[in-house]
Parts: structure tokens; sequence; C-alpha cells
């Protein structure tokens, strides 16, 4: 059975039409979700445009919230965001607070070759771009890790329990309960254990601020 899907623009809104019912979805809330993207990822109205085929003046509309658009280019606009379509339709808002009781967080990730497992501590937002987690350092004695890594964000650690050697960039930096840090994470970092007693480090991973 096909279902007919129509579009149609009425103060700044989209209607959906599947099937008979009506849903509405707010063209600020999309156009919002789209110009944070795109200034996240340091992109320009032109640039995002020409990628989907549309004008720079039809992309700062839709994100103005001042037109309503097929969803075909809405999909486009997505694919060149690298966000999934139903990201920008959701209508649920960013949580202004998120709670995560220890007993529902999942399990540790990671194992020995990693050199550490780590604890998502909540869902990174999209808006935000911050994900805090906490990284169990392995025991020197069982970790396997000397590779460093290298990741986009930026970093902030906190020593929760224990100590570690922070390698970065070449030099290497004793730190223990109580100590912080903030790096790049473009630059080779690794967390080396002191001893068999293992550490735990508070990490938040910051995507690059939103340039205006």
């Amino acid at each position: 059975m096909t279902i007919e899907t129509r579009l149609f623009y009425h103060e700044l809104h989209i209607y959906e039409v599947c099937g008979g019912e009506r849903e509405t979805i707010n063209l600020d809330h999309i156009g919002k979700k789209i110009k944070e993207m795109r200034l996240r990822k340091k992109l320009t109205q032109q640039q995002v445009a020409d990628e989907c085929g549309i004008s720079k003046s039809m992309l700062s509309k839709i994100e103005n919230g001042q037109t309503a658009s097929a969803i075909a280019t809405l999909s486009k606009i997505c694919d060149a965001l690298e966000v999934p379509l139903s990201w920008v339709l959701e209508e649920k808002p960013e949580q202004d607070l998120v709670l995560l009781p220890k007993a529902k967080r999942p399990s540790k990730i990671g194992d020995e070759n990693m050199g550490y497992s780590y604890e998502l501590l909540a869902n990174r937002s999209q808006y935000t771009g911050i994900e805090p987690t906490i990284v169990h350092v392995t025991p020197k004695d069982m970790n396997l890790r000397e590779e460093s890594y290298t990741h986009s964000q930026d970093e902030f650690i906190f020593i929760l329990e224990g100590a570690i050697y922070l390698f970065y960039d070449g030099e290497k930096h004793f730190m223990e309960k109580g100590d912080s840090a903030y790096f790049q994470g473009s630059k080779p970092h690794l967390f080396i254990p002191v001893n068999n007693d293992g550490a735990q480090v508070l990490t938040f991973f910051i995507s690059n601020p939103i340039e205006t």
C-alpha cells in the first residue's frame, strides 16, 4: 500500500500528511538545528548549498525558518552535514537535565589492547559536542598499549583515583588524584599507568566551539 506524503507551507510550519494523519513540524526548530551543525562543522552556507544543489539564499531561508522545503532537500542537507534526517526532524528539544543513575549506565567498554576501558556518563549532545566519560586506566602489568591516540576533539581530564603519566606530544607528565589538564586531542597522547593499582580519570571530549 502506497502512503502519499505531501508538504504544505503555512505559518512557518510543514504539514506532513501520511495516510490522512497530519503532523506539525516547526520550521524554526529545523532551521536552528541545521545552522548550529553547519557552524560547528565550519562550513559556509555557500559550501553546503553547492553540495546540495540549491541556492545560498534558499539555504539561508531554511536556516531562518522562513520557508518550507521538500524532504529530499532536507535529506541532501543532512548528508552534507553528516547528520541523520531523523535528528533534524525530531521535535524533541535538547534536554536541560539528563539524569543517568549508575545502575543504568552501560558497562565498561574496552580491553587491555586499548590500554583502558571507559564508562559513558551521558549521551553526547549534537548541539554542545561534549562527551563526559570515566576512563579506567588498565593496571601496569596488564596494559598492552604503547601506541598513542589522536582525535579531533579537545580533551579535559581530572584524576579521580590513582595516578598516571600523561604522555602528550612527546613529553611525559606525572598526574595524581586531584590533578587536571586540558589539551588538544589532535596531538599524540596516552594515559600510561604508574603502577598496578590502575587509575580512574574523568574525561570530557569537547568538539571545537561554534564560530559565529
